[in-house]
């Protein structure tokens, strides 16, 4: 099954954004917990798969 599914991304420092439109060039990204972070919010989370573009 093909997904049709975008990983819109604004971080403009990783290599995989793709700055015109904003989105990731990756086909998958892993998204991993911070620990000892329980906010019920975004910031429980972090993109892995982040490179710095430089």
């Amino acid at each position: 099954m093909e997904s049709k599914q975008t990983i819109n991304c604004t971080v403009t420092s990783c290599k995989y954004n793709n700055r015109q439109e904003q989105q990731c060039s990756l086909k998958q990204i892993i998204v991993t917990p911070i620990e000892n972070c329980d906010t019920k919010q975004p910031d429980e989370s972090m993109c892995s798969s982040y490179r710095n573009r430089n």
